[in-house]
């Protein structure tokens, strides 16, 4: 009877430092896949960050273009395009389907 009693003791004792073993790996496992996480985090907010400059400089210099293209139209066009904008877009998407259609007809009329 006493060797039962120390055998479930064992028992109890492996299977309490078993639910040890596994709270601890999943508590490393878990530290583990946050730190993986939190430097994708950052990768990703400093990719996003360059790429946001990138964007930033690309608009500038193309609007820098444009606004030099619409000075040099006569009867004032760069200050209505300044002051106008959305006409300006809304000009600028009807002469682009215009060309994409008669590019569209061209493409189909050679065929």
């Amino acid at each position: 009877m006493m060797k039962e009693i120390t055998f479930e003791k064992k028992v109890d004792q492996y299977v309490a430092k078993a639910k040890d073993d596994l709270a601890t790996l999943s508590d490393d496992s878990i530290a583990g896949l946050s730190r993986i996480y939190e430097e994708w985090e950052d990768t990703a907010k400093k990719t996003a960050a360059g790429m946001n400059k990138k964007v930033g400089y690309g608009l500038k210099r193309y609007n820098a273009k444009v606004q030099d293209v619409a000075n040099k139209v006569p009867g004032g066009f760069g200050k209505k395009v300044a002051r106008y904008p959305w006409v300006t877009i809304s000009m600028s998407l009807a002469i682009g389907l215009l060309v994409g259609g008669l590019f569209k007809f061209a493409r189909q009329s050679v065929e």
